[in-house]
């Protein structure tokens, strides 16, 4: 489903990687459970530029850092790569906002996430 019409990764599916990557780290670490966590980052923002085409069945790798974090939200800066392609085929980010499950509203991101976070933080500019 990945390819659409014009045989390429449709822009929409660039979207779903990034959601993908950001949540399996903080699965991977211990520090979002999806299904009965009480605590949830929703996204508020996103936005990605195209360079150019990837296809399914294509090797992909994505990066991930960390622009910012908030008091409630975190900005996540993502990018695409063809296999081992040094350039990067698309980058984008997005914004999580941390909010309480049971009453959707706004909370303090999580300690735990913050400390896991700060490692993937950006340096310098980019």
């Amino acid at each position: 489903m990945d390819n659409d019409i014009y045989g390429h990764v449709n822009n929409v599916t660039y979207y779903s990687y990034f959601d993908t990557a950001v949540n399996q780290h903080l699965i991977h670490h211990g520090v979002l459970d999806i299904h009965r966590g009480d605590v949830v980052g929703f996204v508020v923002d996103s936005a990605c530029s195209y360079f150019k085409p990837i296809a399914f069945p294509d090797a992909l790798q994505v990066g991930v850092r960390v622009g910012r974090i908030g008091r409630s939200s975190v900005r996540y800066e993502l990018a695409i790569f063809l296999g081992d392609d040094a350039a990067p085929s698309a980058v984008g980010h997005f914004v999580h906002v941390y909010v309480s499950r049971s009453t959707g509203q706004s909370v303090e991101v999580p300690c735990q996430v913050k400390s896991l976070l700060t490692g993937l933080m950006a340096t310098g500019s980019a």
